[in-house]
Order: C-alpha cells, then structure tokens, then sequence
C-alpha cells in the first residue's frame, strides 16, 4: 500500500508561496488538535517539551488530524535519539528538535531521524504505524523522504552558529524560539525586547544565507507580521491553552466581574 498522507512540513514550506501560520497543541487532547486542526491554519505543532503529551497521546492526536489538510509537526521533548525513534514510530512525519546550539548537535538530530548506515535510527517498521506495520512498500529504504527535520535555535550560542546549523545536511529547516533566546541574553520573558528582537533577525539572515526556511515563535500580533515581513517562511502564532486562557479570562471580565460591579 503506498503512504497515502499529507505532504511534509519540508514539503509544505517547498511548495508555500506566503508564510505558513501554524499554532501549538499543548492540552494533550485529540479533541482539541481536531478542533484546531479544522481552523484553516497551515500547521499544528504537537509539544511534547513543554506539556503533558505522552506517546499514546500524541498518536491519538496524529489520528485525529490525520483527515485534515493541515501539515501534523510533533516537537520532540529533546534531542534524545530514542525519544526521537519512539514519536517517528508513532507516524509523525515532521519533527521540530528543540535546543540545537551547533552544527555537531544539529548532526545528532540528523542522524537520529535515519536509519543506517547514514544515521542511527533503530529499524523496527514491521512494529509500527511510521510504516504502516509493514504494509508500505519500501518504507525503510525510502523512509527520508517521508520524515523532515527543523531544529529549534533558542540560545544565543544558537545564534552564534546558527548559518553552520542550517547548513548541515538533513536539517529542513530552522525555527527561532523567542522565549528561551531572551532568557540565554539575561532577558528573561522580554522576548519583544530589541536586543532579541535583533538576535532573531540575525539568525534569520544566517539562515536564508544557507538556503534553508526560518521559522519563528511569535503570539504577539504585530510582531507576528513584522517577522513575516523579514522574510520568515513559518510563523507559530499561538496555541490552544493560551487561547483557552485568555478566553475564559476575558468571559470572566465581561460577565462576572460585571455583576460584581
């Protein structure tokens, strides 16, 4: 049976003639990512960094935005090669590796994602959805073409090194994360701040110097459109739980603190 799925987020982003908008799942709920995934959004980013995602969770979530056409991204709690072999396994086709610093870690990233002998990927098709339990005709030796790879720069270490990282062969694309970025320049949470603002601008210039699409984190609005702007390929815009948050908040304002009144 061929690999009937939506194309990669590489993919995406080859054939996207605007900045793909995409927005976070962080509540863990298949439910949600649907919902989200139905918005006419370009991208959900799956986080299993920062929320409580486990594996039987985001297989569920890959199921349920699996009749969407919108590109399923999974961001990999770290760079750990069996993490990454586990949520491959699950089906996810396009994976953001957060804190990548230097091309050497990039390269860990890259091998982890392919099996030998050009990386270290453990082979275990015959066991797994990735390939459909061996239903997929030559799946393991065409398995690259079906998995891309962003690694997430977020230090400013990261941005030091940020062209040689991009250049590294197998990394698709590179995404700035904002929030960790402020906190390595001793900025923590100013993630507008104009020094960080201008570290992200320089990460992008390195970027596009190699040839590959930058990507950025960015809830703010304005400065969501101003990094489309500079030429950012990808932008995450917000994410489920904020959007929950701020919602129930501003219900909370309009209605109970009018009666309070």
């Amino acid at each position: 049976m061929p690999l009937h799925l939506t194309p990669t987020f590489r993919d995406a982003l080859a054939a996207a003639d605007r900045p793909l908008v995409g927005m976070w799942v962080c509540s863990g709920s298949a439910l949600v990512a649907e919902i989200c995934a139905g918005s006419g959004l370009d991208c959900v980013l799956i986080d299993m960094e920062h929320s409580p995602n486990t594996l039987e969770s985001v297989l569920a979530q890959l199921q349920a935005v699996g009749g969407y056409p919108v590109t399923a991204v999974v961001r990999v709690p770290s760079g750990d090669p069996v993490a990454i072999k586990q949520v491959l396994d699950l089906g996810a086709q396009s994976l953001v590796v957060p804190m990548v610093s230097s091309a050497e870690e990039a390269r860990a990233a890259v091998a982890a994602v392919r099996y030998p002998p050009h990386g270290v990927r453990g082979v275990g098709s015959a066991l797994a959805r990735s390939g459909r339990w061996n239903r997929v005709e030559g799946y393991v030796q065409g398995a690259d073409d079906h998995v891309s790879l962003v690694v997430q720069v977020e230090t400013i270490s990261g941005v030091e090194t940020a062209g040689e990282i991009a250049a590294t062969d197998g990394v698709d694309a590179v995404f700035v994360g904002p929030a960790d970025l402020a906190a390595s320049m001793g900025l923590l949470g100013q993630q507008s701040h104009p020094d960080v603002v201008a570290a992200v601008h320089r990460v992008f210039d390195a970027v596009r110097a190699a040839g590959k699409p930058v990507g950025v984190n960015a809830f703010d609005p304005d400065l969501a459109h101003a990094y489309a702007d500079a030429g950012a390929s990808f932008v995450l815009v917000g994410a489920d739980v904020t959007l929950l948050a701020r919602g129930s908040e501003d219900l909370a304002a309009r209605f109970v603190g009018h009666r309070e009144a």
